[in-house]
Formats: structure tokens, sequence, C-alpha cells
């Protein structure tokens, strides 16, 4: 049956939405790949899975939240929306908006997007607005607005993007038959680990699933605040997409660790760009460097022993590479430059 997005395939478990006011990319429906060489690095007794959300439309997993935020927006007769971004939630907007025939406006800060997602943002017509200050500052100003003038607030504070978030762990359960014994994700805002963790329960509440997974979330060590616990006012990270400081789902985060019985813990950025170069290297997947970042957490229990044996983990990587083509150009090699000849050509190739 061809694929029409997650909620012509998941309206069962979504908010109710009039037919004709349903905007969709056909977002979802992403690979889960088996990471074999993964687990031959590690050589335990792991089976590892990859959530590859930079398939989705605009190459990250926001668009799964989206088309039921928007949707529901146009439902409601709003003529606008707007959202505070790193980048991804600005792209995702964007192009929904765009679909949906509604204005748009970001709010980003400058100096910290990503040069694909603001392209991105701009090409689907988005009013970008860059503010001299952080994320946090953005999304409070955000608020502000949305409380004062008729537009709606897309980022993942409105409930619908939760909704269109979860239907990702329900995939995973349709795709492996039951859930995995442990789910890793970076943690930015915090809303996916939040989403997730809703997607399975309501799964195991229908029956569909006999158990729950261990949530296990990991923010940059320089942008750590649920693992600190207080917020971090200037937030450094190379993963620019969970470059936040003051989660606006962090209560719901703690709540899926606590719940499941997982952890919430932080990873350097040489362990993230470890992790975001070995995907790429022994995968053939190719994330953008915070996506790397639940690699990136496997990689450092599993060194500790934290794993049981036989395990099976499923890491999603939230965004695609090409969303951040300069950092990806920082850490590969140059091109060799050779002659336009043979015996040049196959030398430097060792034959």
């Amino acid at each position: 049956m061809r694929w029409k997005g997650i909620i012509s395939q998941y309206g069962e478990y979504l908010p109710t939405l009039a037919s004709e006011a349903i905007v969709t990319l056909h977002e979802g429906n992403t690979p889960l790949l088996r990471a074999r060489q993964l687990e031959a690095h590690l050589s335990q007794a792991l089976r590892i899975y990859l959530k590859c959300e930079g398939s989705n439309p605009t190459g990250s997993f926001k668009d799964r939240g989206m088309t039921v935020a928007v949707s529901k927006a146009v439902e409601e007769g709003s003529k606008a929306v707007i959202c505070a971004s790193t980048g991804n939630t600005a792209a995702s907007a964007a192009a929904y908006a765009a679909r949906a025939g509604l204005k748009c406006y970001v709010l980003v800060p400058k100096g910290n997007v990503a040069l694909g997602k603001l392209a991105q943002a701009t090409m689907h017509g988005a009013k970008v607005l860059q503010i001299e200050g952080l994320f946090d500052e953005a999304l409070e100003l955000v608020l502000q607005i949305t409380e004062a003038h008729k537009i709606t607030l897309v980022n993942s504070l409105n409930p619908f993007r939760i909704e269109g978030q979860k239907t990702a762990a329900f995939e995973v359960c349709d795709e492996l038959e039951d859930a995995p014994d442990y789910h890793a994700l970076p943690v930015g805002n915090a809303g996916n680990i939040t989403a997730y963790w809703k997607g399975y329960k309501e799964y195991r509440e229908r029956g569909v699933i006999e158990r729950l997974p261990k949530m296990l979330g990991f923010q940059a060590e320089g942008a750590a605040p649920i693992v600190r616990g207080q917020i971090v006012r200037n937030p450094e990270t190379v993963a620019t997409a969970i470059k936040i400081g003051n989660p606006a789902s962090w209560q719901a985060a703690v709540a899926a660790r606590d719940e499941s019985g997982g952890l919430i813990d932080a990873v350097s950025d040489q362990e993230i760009l470890r992790a975001y170069s070995m995907l790429a290297e022994l995968e053939g997947v190719f994330c953008e460097p915070a996506s790397a970042a639940s690699v990136a957490g496997l990689l450092k229990l599993a060194k500790n022993g934290y794993f049981a044996s036989k395990a099976t983990v499923v890491c999603t990587l939230t965004g695609h590479g090409l969303k951040d083509p300069e950092r990806a150009m920082d850490c590969a090699p140059e091109p060799i430059q050779v002659p336009a000849e043979m015996r040049s050509i196959l030398a430097e190739m060792g034959i």
C-alpha cells in the first residue's frame, strides 16, 4: 500500500482532524537499519538499530510533529505560524506552512544555525529573523508574540507536535514486532524523548506491544541542563541542534527517564564527532552531528558495561548530514589533487 503520511497511517492514535485540513508531505516510514558493522566494532552481544529520521521530507524528525501541528492550525482557521529554532524546526515549519498556504515566521539565534537548515527555511518562504541571543531567548519572544497575536506556535510546546512525533515509536514497534530493550536519543529541547515515550506507552496500553524500553537521552556536555540539574545560560557545542540551555520539555523528559528506568547523560563534542564519523564510515549513514549523540551515548554506555547481554538497542538519528555541510567538510579528509592521467590515479588508488 502506498504510504501517505503518518496521519493516514496512525490516525486512530492521533487527534481527530478534518480530512480537508490535513497538510502532509508523506512524512514518516523512515528506515530502521540494523547496524551490523557497529555491532562488530563493539564486540558485544547487542542488536543495534538506527532509526534514520533524516529520510523525512525536510530531512529531520520534526516533520512528524509539524504535519499534525500545521493541520490543526489550518483546521482552526489560523493564517500564520511561528517558531523559535536552532534550524530543523524552522525548516519543517516553513515547508509545511508553504504547503498549507500559511505565513511562517521564524526566530533563530544568529550564528548558531547550520547553513543547510537556514537555506531550507528561506527557500520555503519563511520570514527568518535572526536575533542577537540564544535559542531560549528566541523561544521566550515567540511565546510572548503568540500570547498577544493570533499566530499559531509550532514549537514542541504545542501538544500536537508531540502527538505527531510519537509515531516514530509506533514504526519501531511495527518493524521489530515489539519494543526494543533500550531506545537512545539526542536531547535538546527534549520534545522527542517525551514523544517516543508517549508512543511506546500508548502501544502497550492498546496491547500492540508487551513491554516498554528504557529511555536513554544524551545531551552535549556543554549544553546539558537536565544532567546538571540547572539551566545552562551559555550553552556550547558543535551539535547546534541540541544547543539548548533550558529545554521546553524538561520535566516530561525527566518523567520519561524515571518511568522507564532509563537515564539522561552527557557526551562530549569529541564523542559526538567520533560517532558522527563512525556512522558514515561503518554504516553508510550520514547524519547531522546532533543526531550522533545517541550513538555516542551508546558507545559510552557499552564501554562501561551498561547493557544486558543480547539486548536490542534503537538509536534515533534525528536529522540528515546535509543539514550541516560545513561541519562535514571540517571533519572529512580533503580530496586528493591528482593530474588527469592514469598512472597518477592508479598510484593514489594503490594499484
